[in-house]
Order: structure tokens, then C-alpha cells, then sequence
């Protein structure tokens, strides 16, 4: 139990001091115009307010990630704690910060538009690829995770396919309006289901005394279970999570000033790290790591989030929490196919005023992602963690260079950049669905790609900062209307 409220006291205890510090290395304007006025379109660049804004950052980031991960993740042992805090306050909200904060400062770009901007054009179109495949399975992932929840509360006769159909006509619906009138009209409903759930499981261990493992140097973890790179994999929406890159420049279109910045990008990624340790708390005191396998393998994370549920709430507090649960994953898995014909849009430079515009990019999206849902979900998650965590690591490197060019400490960014390059390749090359390497095979071959990036980084940053026509690392936008 010490364990669990340090670890949470010491979250918090992040978001004021280094979050304070991100803020101020990045270097916030309060006077500029954001592109929620300087582009509003009245479909994506809406100015919203920021507690509104807050809100809908933490459900778009916070799908089933920061629950179905941690209680994965839990497998592992404390040392899952370790990673969630110090991944979190130094990586994660570090990430989500940089990368919605550059997006604001370049009209609300999305990531691969910033990679190419940032680490050359060969990267937007990469990138362009790589974060379409993730946001389309990240979007099938929470389809296929709420419906089967939603399956468990619903009568026999309404089929799990009748449940995905609904989840995606309302999917359909939120990518295609105004941000502003679905999304920013349900999201504080929504979360206010998320925080019921989560604050019920947290109480409910802190007032039963739940036997939370605690770390120390002889209990960090398993020594059956290797750690890296599967643990940095496993847990990644409530510690780092490339995922969140996608999502920020939506926020990033109507942020009205750069000074709630903090609180809506590295504030919001703290409160999911948060929701993390409840939920990876809740499986390690609840289950032997034996009996938590067992689980997995016959219900997947859904039925420990059942069970938890039942265990610490009751059959009606259960059932509020599981609703609190379920919202999360279609709160992302709306906004993934939003991001998806976001990004598709400003590649091919096609304006999302008309709605037809919308739709003939959104419905392909739609299509691929129903044929996705008849794939295993555990094959379709190990894609998804290691296209989520390549992607973290081309946002990191994207913020290093921002910093970089700026003539900033970039160090804030280079150094998560550079632990997951090793992590994310360790990973491809030793994986089944990868190359299939030996582990020392893949660690050598890792370390070698992870020192050429260093080297390209060095490369390309001094040969933009000699070169008299280095880019410019912010728009020139208008001033607002007094």
C-alpha cells in the first residue's frame, strides 16, 4: 500500500515541478493566437474552454490502455509501478506536452506533417503510414474491447455483433460532425463515469487495505519474466504512448491559449498514469500472478475488469465502474478515426469543411477496420504495442529537434527518444511477429540502429543549424482580435 500512495503522491508531485519545467524550457506565449482562432473552420478549429478541452484530451488518450495494460502489465510485478511514474512524469506527459504544444505553435499540424517539417520529408510520408495503421488499429481494438464488456451486461439476445454495429454508427457520427457537437457535448457525461470508476477502485483499496505488493530490491519483479523491452511495450497508454501523438494536435485546434497548455497535455497524462496504478494496484492485490494468467488467457483483460469491479464495488457499483471502463476505449476509438481522415486530409491537402469531403475519407477507414475486428485480439495488440511505441519514438525525436533548433534543452526529449528507439527495435527484431531474433541478436542489432539515430539527430541538427536557410520552427500567425 506505501508502494501505490507514493507513487501517486509522487505523480502529482511531477506535474507541478517538471511539468512546470517542460512549460518553461518550451516557452509559452501567452499573446500568440492559437489555431482555433487563427483557422476556425467551425468543424475541427473550434475554441473550446479549458476544462472542456481537458476532459476530452484525457478520454481521447485514456482507451483501454491505462486499464487493459497495467493489469497486463501486472504480470511483472511492482517494477510496473516503477515504470508507470518515472515513464509517465519523463517520458509520457514530457511526449503529450511536446507534441501538442509544437502542434499548436504549427496551425495545429498533425505528426507527420511535424516529422516532416522537423526530421526531413522522407519521415511525413513514413510517419503518414505508420500513424494511419495505428489510429485504424487502435479504433478496431476499442471496438472489439467495450463491445465485450458491454456484452456482459446486456441480455443474451442482443448479439456482440449488434454491439459493435451500434459502437461503430456512433464512431461514424463523431468523426464526421463538428468537434463540438458530439464529442464536446458527451465528453463530460463520459467522464464522469470515468471518474466514478476510477475513484471507486482506488477507495476501495485504500479503505479494505488491499495487499499491494510493495517494490524493494528483492521483490521488483518475477525472475521469470524478462522486463525489457515487454514491459515498456505492455504498459504504454499510462506511462508513454505514441497514441497520444495523434490525439494532442486534435486538442491542439481548439486550445485558446498557450498557457493551459500544462494543464491539458502534461496534466492529463499524469491523471491517466494515475488511473494506471489503480488498475495495475488492483490486479496484483486481487490475484496471484497465477491466477491473474489464468484469467487473461480464458476472458482477456475484459474479465479482470469485470471481476475487480464485482470484488471491490459490489454487483451495482460493479456494474458503474465497468460503464466507467467502457466509456474509455469509445472515447479514443472516436477520436482515432477522427484523427485518421484528419491526417489523411492534410496529406493529400483536401479541406474538411464539406461533409462530403469528410466522408469519402472516413468511410474506407471504416471498412478496413470492420474486416480488423474478425483478428485475435491478443495478435492485434501486440501490433498495436509496438506501432504505438514507434510512433512514441518518432514524436520524441520530433520534440528533441524542436528543442534542438531552438537552442533549448532537448535533452528532456532526447533521452526518453533514445531509451525507446532501443526498446521499440529490441522488440521488432526479436518478436514472433517481427524478425524472430535471438534476444542478444536483437539487443546488438538495436543498439546499432539506436546509435545510427543518434548520429543522424547529430547530423541533421548541426547541418540545420549551419545552413542559412534552416527552417523556421513556428508559423507566423495573426494576433488575435483585441
Amino acid at each position: 500500500m506505501v508502494t501505490f500512495l507514493v507513487s501517486i503522491v509522487v505523480l502529482i508531485i511531477g506535474y507541478f515541478t517538471y511539468g512546470k519545467l517542460i512549460e518553461k524550457i518550451f516557452g509559452v506565449n501567452e499573446s500568440r493566437s492559437t489555431p482555433a482562432y487563427a483557422k476556425a473552420d467551425g468543424v475541427d478549429y473550434v475554441p473550446m474552454k479549458t476544462g472542456k478541452n481537458s476532459m476530452i484530451q484525457l478520454l481521447n488518450i485514456a482507451g483501454v490502455g491505462p486499464i487493459f495494460g497495467p493489469i497486463m502489465g501486472a504480470l511483472y510485478g511492482p517494477v510496473a509501478f516503477l515504470w508507470i511514474v518515472l515513464g509517465a512524469i519523463f517520458a509520457g506527459a514530457v511526449h503529450d506536452y511536446l507534441t501538442g504544444m509544437i502542434s499548436i505553435r504549427n496551425g495545429g499540424a498533425h505528426l507527420p506533417e511535424l516529422a516532416g517539417r522537423f526530421l526531413g520529408k522522407t519521415m511525413k510520408h513514413v510517419v503518414n503510414a505508420f500513424s494511419i495503421l495505428l489510429l485504424v488499429l487502435v479504433g478496431t481494438v476499442f471496438v472489439t474491447a467495450p463491445a465485450a464488456l458491454i456484452a456482459n451486461l446486456t441480455p443474451a439476445w442482443i448479439s456482440l455483433g449488434v454491439i459493435i454495429a451500434a459502437i461503430f454508427i456512433y464512431y461514424i457520427v463523431a468523426t464526421l460532425l463538428p468537434i463540438d457537437k458530439i464529442i464536446g457535448k458527451v465528453y463530460p457525461l463520459f467522464g464522469a463515469l470515468l471518474l466514478i470508476s476510477a475513484v471507486g477502485i482506488g477507495a476501495g483499496l485504500v479503505i479494505t487495505g488491499a495487499d499491494i505488493p510493495e517494490i524493494s530490491l528483492t521483490n521488483m519483479h518475477p525472475d521469470s519474466i524478462a522486463i525489457f523491452p515487454l514491459l515498456f511495450l505492455t504498459i504504454s497508454c499510462g506511462a508513454l504512448s505514441g497514441f497520444h501523438a495523434t490525439q494532442s494536435p486534435i486538442i491542439s485546434r481548439t486550445t485558446q491559449n498557450e498557457k493551459n497548455g500544462r494543464k491539458i497535455f502534461y496534466g492529463m497524462m499524469i491523471l491517466e498514469a494515475i488511473i494506471a496504478m489503480i488498475w495495475a494496484a488492483a490486479a496484483m492485490s486481487l490475484f496471484e500472478p497465477g491466477e491473474l494468467n489464468a484469467i487473461l488467457k480464458d476472458g482477456g483483460p475484459a474479465a479482470v475488469v469485470s471481476e475487480v469491479s464485482v470484488l471491490m464495488l459490489g454487483s451495482i457499483g460493479g456494474t458503474l465502474a465497468i460503464l466507467g471502463v467502457i466509456v474509455l476505449p469509445i472515447t479514443s476509438g472516436d477520436t482515432s478515426f477522427r484523427s485518421a481522415r484528419m491526417i489523411i486530409a492534410d496529406y493529400i491537402k483536401v479541406g474538411q469543411v464539406k461533409m462530403s469531403s469528410r466522408l469519402w475519407i472516413a468511410v474506407p477507414l471504416f471498412v478496413i477496420s470492420v474486416v480488423l475486428t474478425r483478428m485475435d485480439f491478443n495478435l492485434l495488440w501486440r501490433y498495436f504495442s509496438w506501432a504505438n511505441q514507434s510512433t512514441a519514438m518518432i514524436a520524441l525525436w520530433v520534440g528533441a529537434m524542436y528543442l534542438a533548433l531552438q537552442k533549448k534543452p532537448h535533452w528532456v526529449a532526447t533521452i526518453p527518444a533514445i531509451f525507446m528507439t532501443m526498446v521499440t527495435f529490441t522488440y521488432i527484431l526479436n518478436a514472433p511477429i517481427g524478425f524472430g531474433l535471438s534476444m542478444g541478436t536483437a539487443y546488438m542489432g538495436a543498439a546499432v540502429i539506436t546509435i545510427v539515430s543518434i548520429l543522424a539527430f547529430i547530423y541533421t541538427l548541426r547541418k540545420r543549424l549551419n545552413d542559412g536557410s534552416v527552417i523556421q520552427v513556428d508559423e507566423e500567425v495573426p494576433q488575435p482580435a483585441a
